[in-house]
Formats: C-alpha cells, structure tokens, sequence
C-alpha cells in the first residue's frame, strides 16, 4: 500500500449546511484520505478544528457507522449522555441507527485533530435533532424537519 502524502492532499474548509447552521463549522477543516487514496467502501478524513469550531451541527446516522480517533489537541465529544473531553488517543463510536446525536467541539486555545473514519451508504439518512434541519436518503440535500427543501 502506498504512503499518503498528507501534504499533497488539500486542506479543505467548506460545508452544505443552510445559513443558519454553516456558522458553528467556520473554522473545520479536512483532508479526505479515503479519496486521495482511491478507496470508496468508507470514509478517512482528518480534521482539523480551530478553536470555538464545531466538527458538525450534533447528529446521528440511519445507516453510516462512525468511529472517531483525537491526534492532538482536545475537544470536547457532546451526545445525548451529556459532554466527555478527548485527548490524544481517545476514541470514540457510533454504530449506525444508534439515536444518541454527536459532535466535537473546540472549546480550547489550541487546534484540535482527530481522525474520522464512516461507512459511505447512499440510502443513509442523518438527523440533527437539535435544530430545524434533516438530511434524508439520497442526494436530495437537506430539509427542514417538516419536509420542506432549505
């Protein structure tokens, strides 16, 4: 197997999420491993979030495992048991259909850098129940809760 470049891949900063939510992931950024190195059974991303960022609005998957691994810095892993801090080394998983919403954020001074690695199904669903938003199966973009396209 070939050694990634982690410097040849591009630091990517950007999001499809509708104003109002893209604010919180301003400062998140990735290098998406698992294209750079031809895979497409599953996703290897790095991310990067500067601090104050968010790695995502808090969600969970119908169908897409997640399994998260910190590098460096801290952040803090907020579900629905409440807040846990993670270090260099800590992991974390979420199986997929597993209701129980998920996200990092960098309440530190410092970046913070955590490897992701997910599952990638076209009929999976992600929904965020903190806020008026769902992404159903396929590519028709979000929705609000009620259906109605952002």
């Amino acid at each position: 197997m070939p050694k990634l470049d982690l410097d040849a891949i591009p630091e990517i900063q950007r999001t499809g999420y509708p104003e109002p939510y893209r604010g919180a992931v301003a400062g998140r950024n990735y290098r998406r491993l698992a294209d750079a190195a031809g895979l497409t059974d599953f996703g290897v991303n790095i991310c990067r979030l500067e601090p104050g960022a968010w790695s995502s609005q808090r969600h969970w998957h119908s169908k897409e495992d997640e399994f998260v691994m910190m590098i460096s810095g801290e952040a803090v892993l907020i579900t629905d048991a409440g807040e846990t801090v993670m270090r260099p080394g800590d992991c974390a998983a979420f199986p997929a259909g597993l209701a129980d919403a998920h996200h990092l954020v960098n309440r530190s001074d410092a970046d913070a850098v955590f490897l992701v690695v997910g599952s990638d199904k076209a009929d999976d669903a992600c929904t965020y129940p903190d806020i008026d938003m769902h992404l159903p199966r396929g590519d028709g973009g979000f929705t609000r809760k009620d259906g109605t396209p952002w």
